[in-house]
Formats: C-alpha cells, structure tokens, sequence
C-alpha cells in the first residue's frame, strides 16, 4: 500500500512539476481548472448529491466564474473602449480583495477545529450549505492557485507545492516516530501533535533555505519563514476539516480514481486550503519573494 502511494504521488508530482514549468498561463489555468472540476465532482458525493444532472450543475457553477475570472482583464480592456474610459482598466486589480473571504474562512475553520470538534461533527449542514461550502472553498483555490503563477511566476507555486509536499512527508515520519498525543482524534485518529511539530519545524526549514536561497533582507526573510509555518498549520486543518466530511458521511476516501491516495480531492485537500492562505501573506510581505 504504502509502495503504491509513493509511485502514484511520484507521477502525480511530474505531471504537476511539468504542468508548472512548462505549461502556458492559459493552459495551467485550464489544468488547475480540470484538477479542481474533478474534486468538485467528488465533493457533490460528500454533498448528497448523487444526479448526473445535480454534478454537471455544481460543475457549471464553478466553470462559469473561472472563465470570468479568467477574461478578466480582457473584458475590462473591451470596456473601456466600448465606454470610452481608460480608467476602467485599473479595476483589475480588485481581485486581489477577494483573498480575505477564503483567508477568514480557514483560520475561523482552523480555531472551530481546534476548539470543538465534537460540536462541528454533530452540526447537520443542509445539502445547499455543503454545496455552497464546497463551491467557494475549491474555486477560491482554483482562482488563487492560477494567480499565483500568473503574478508571481512558476517559482512561487513550485514552492507552494513543495512545502505542502514536506509538510506531508515530515507530518507522517514525524508521527510514525514520535507520535503519541493526537491532534483531532474524534475526526482522524492518525493524526498527532508530533507530526504536526514536524511538519511545522519542516516549514521553518523551508522558509530558511528558500530565504538563504533569495538573500532576502532580514524582514523579508523572517515574514516569509512565518508565512510558511502559518501556511502549512492552515493546511493541516484544512486536511482536518475534508476529514471531518467524510466521516460524517461515512466514508474513507472521497474516491478512488487515484491508487493509494483515494481520491483527487483526499490529494489536494491541504492545498485547497492553504492556496488563498499563502497567496494573501505573499500579498502582505509586499513584494515578489522569488524576484
């Protein structure tokens, strides 16, 4: 089993490593895009919804706002020709203010997990609120994960990608090893304090290298090495909260199209949560940190 998930996340990782390096913007939007339409359709079974009518709807929902978004600064170039207002143009950069709503969101998330998680299991959300949950958190991934890349380079997401990727690893040796104290035993009694410290203490690691890496003055370098340590406690809870989904629902795995790792979405769960995360502190720091 254990041989099966290393081979799988193996591929997984060259088809994304190539996808960022290689790709053109459009075509990685339209590769996040794939990535995040096939978790969605996943989450619609954790949702309750089970028509191929009720899946393609959700679908539709998020590939709407995602060619918005996309053809955003195209349409506001058109506007202001057809308008005959330059100015319109400096909209553009509005966006940006949409990465508080996901950023409150997983740190609310990350304090409910941490405080109640009894209360959180017994909550009986209504199909449209799961619905809706599910939509903003993985569009909001989507949407910050492409403008990443598009502002900030394939350098940043590789980086992004890896500390998650450590994070992982280090979280699962770490427990193997030391583990003893759980972390949410009442939603995934795998998890441990321990392995958390250690993907934390792997964060810090990788915030240090990266900062040596760049040169970064001092200020930069220590935000940066917080914003990574935060960033990975965020995924850890957002893996947390996709765990207490489908333990509600009663399952495992929210699918099986991938070998050893279950579904697209067991595999991408902490990024969904941290991509918004990240993406606001790299905003904050005030500069491009791989310039």
């Amino acid at each position: 089993m254990l041989l099966q998930r290393i081979l799988t996340g193996l591929v997984l990782a060259a088809i994304a490593i190539s996808a960022i390096f290689y790709l053109p913007i459009l075509y990685f939007y339209l590769f996040i895009g794939i990535i995040v339409l096939i978790a969605g359709w996943e989450w619609t079974g954790l949702s309750d919804v089970h028509s191929i009518l009720g899946k393609l709807s959700f679908s539709l929902f998020l590939i709407i706002p995602m060619l918005g978004i996309t053809f955003w600064t195209q349409i506001l170039e058109v506007l202001s020709v057809v308008l005959e207002r330059p100015e319109v143009k400096e909209y553009s950069g509005i966006l940006e203010w949409l990465v508080i709503g996901p950023t409150l969101f997983w740190v609310a998330l990350m304090l409910l997990i941490r405080k109640a998680p009894e209360e959180l299991l017994e909550i009986d959300f209504k199909k449209r609120s799961k619905i809706f949950i599910g939509w903003f958190v993985l569009f909001s991934a989507w949407m910050f994960l492409t403008r990443l890349r598009a502002f900030y380079g394939a350098d940043s997401v590789m980086y992004f990608l890896v500390l998650i990727w450590i994070a992982d690893i280090s979280a699962y040796f770490s427990g193997k090893k030391w583990g003893k104290d759980k972390l949410a035993p009442i939603i995934s009694p795998g998890k441990t304090i321990q392995g958390m410290y250690g993907a934390l203490i792997s964060a810090a690691v990788c915030g240090i290298i990266l900062a040596f890496y760049y040169s970064y003055p001092f200020m930069i370098a220590s935000d940066f090495i917080l914003l990574s340590v935060l960033t990975v406690l965020v995924s850890i809870y957002g893996d947390l909260f996709f765990s207490l989904v489908k333990r509600k629902n009663g399952v495992k795995d929210s699918g099986s199209l991938l070998p050893g790792h279950g579904g697209v979405l067991d595999r991408i769960d902490s990024v969904i949560s941290a991509a918004p995360f990240y993406y606001a502190g790299v905003i904050l720091i005030g500069r491009s940190v791989f310039s």
